[in-house]
């Protein structure tokens, strides 16, 4: 099921809805032309563990025009094994108020 509708603008700013058939859609129609956000899924180096790179994921989505410099900011991050899903890899990345967590469990390589 969708739901569908058109978004009319001026100056930045939402002036008139129509044909929305549900609320969750108009309300995710309104972000996404003001203020638009994604999920960040990318990868950390990962030392002493069973894998080289660490998937990491944002807790809650990103401003879209920051997307890039958050993952410029994590190409300097390492972390050391164990690490269990949900660590925070990077709290409060730039000043966003997002977290970033593991998104899997990662044991350590025995030497």
């Amino acid at each position: 099921m969708s739901c569908v509708g058109e978004v009319e603008i001026a100056e930045g700013q939402v002036v008139r809805m129509v044909g929305f058939s549900c609320e969750r859609g108009r309300a995710y129609a309104e972000s996404e032309v003001t203020a638009p956000k994604r999920v960040l899924t990318t990868t950390v180096k990962l030392n002493g563990g069973t894998l080289r790179l660490l998937p990491v994921v944002s807790r809650q989505p990103l401003p879209k025009d920051k997307i890039a410099a958050c993952v410029r900011c994590l190409a300097s991050v390492e972390v050391e094994a164990p690490v269990k899903e949900g660590d925070i890899i990077s709290g409060d990345l730039l000043g966003l108020g997002v977290d970033i967590v593991a998104s899997r469990d990662v044991e350590s390589v025995s030497r």
